[in-house]
């Protein structure tokens, strides 16, 4: 399918994923030639899922046991696997096949769901739940946040109580507003793609289907829609 020229690119979202040439542990391989969010499709050969399945059972074993820290885990659908450096706290939860990489954090009471690719120093606070997402490195969504089918680049952070919608409310098939037009994703289930550094408010919405260009901040309390170029502003 052809996508419009405005859409942006994983390499204008994520450039620090394209020019780190040493990144820290295992990251996704994202997209060069199609849109961004096609690494959300649950088919696709390169997909989010295909990526992490691949990751997880490259692994003999979990180098961390995050029982031991008072956490519990779910492994009947696939392996939970943490990296010994991460800093795992009781009470949260996490169901398999996930990955949770060097030096990243699981906080207190955290949900951490199948298909979740959480890389170094990145951060599942207190409350928070992650579902079929990617945290990139140094990214957090550190209290009351809810991350559905969602990328959140390096060095994003979500105010507390941000939740990122990823489901339209009739099920159907997730629109990308852009340019006054709607184009259809494809996707049933499609929450947010956030590039660098964007920085979104306490109690901040971003509805199905929103991607936001580096470095764009959202104000407290404000609701977001459609596709936004780098540095853009809402509140």
């Amino acid at each position: 399918m052809e996508w419009p020229d405005a859409l942006p690119s994983a390499m204008e979202l994520f450039p620090s994923m394209f020019h780190d040439s040493t990144p820290v542990g295992p990251c996704p391989s994202l997209p060069t030639t199609d849109a961004v969010f096609s690494i959300l499709q649950p088919e696709h050969p390169n997909g989010l899922k295909a990526q992490l399945t691949k990751l997880v059972t490259s692994f003999a074993a979990s180098p961390q046991n995050p029982t031991l820290c008072g956490a519990t885990i779910d492994e009947s659908a696939g392996p939970v696997i943490v990296e010994q450096s991460a800093r795992i706290e009781p009470g949260s939860h996490l169901i398999g096949p996930c990955y949770v990489g060097h030096h990243a954090e699981i906080r207190h009471a955290a949900y951490v769901r199948q298909f979740s690719w959480i890389c170094s120093k990145a951060v599942v606070g207190h409350a928070s739940e992650t579902k079929h997402s990617i945290l990139l490195p140094g990214a957090k969504a550190p209290h009351f946040n809810y991350v559905g089918d969602s990328i959140l680049g390096t060095g994003v952070n979500l105010g507390a109580g941000t939740k990122i919608s990823n489901l339209r409310n009739d099920g159907g098939e997730v629109h990308l507003r852009l340019d006054g037009a709607r184009v259809g994703s494809g996707l049933r289930k499609f929450g947010a793609i956030l590039g660098e550094r964007c920085q979104l408010g306490c109690n901040s919405v971003t509805n199905p289907g929103v991607i936001l260009g580096c470095d764009s901040q959202v104000h407290p309390n404000t609701t977001v829609t459609g596709v936004y170029s780098a540095g853009s502003r809402h509140g």
